[in-house]
């Protein structure tokens, strides 16, 4: 095999394991509200939003800006992928408890 082909061959199998990891931020829901109300993140990443309901009642994590929706059982907890994003803030509410389950993601 030629040298040039090889550290191509090389460098392509390599990429994956250099790619970044996903940061993830955990949430919960408690009594209606989301705790924390504000994550900041960094620009053009991925992020891994983990967020556990600990309510005795079902809720929907819901942003139109970030095109997620997802109910989350009560005392279950689920996983959203967004990103990457561009800096912004981007507005979620537990669609169930819109008056007092609110939240915003504020990349920077």
């Amino acid at each position: 095999m030629r040298p040039a082909l090889l550290c191509a061959l090389l460098i392509g199998l390599a990429s994956p394991a250099l790619a970044e990891e996903p940061n993830t931020y955990h949430l919960s829901l408690k009594d209606h509200h989301f705790v924390p109300d504000m994550i900041e993140a960094p620009a053009d990443s991925k992020l891994v939003l983990i967020i556990k309901n600990e309510d005795p009642t079902p809720d929907e994590f819901d942003s139109t800006q970030l095109r997620r929706e997802k109910v989350i059982p009560p005392g279950k907890e689920i996983t959203v992928l967004v990103g990457p994003l561009k800096p912004g803030s981007y507005k979620f509410v537990g669609e169930y408890h819109e008056d007092t389950a609110k939240g915003v993601l504020l990349v920077k």
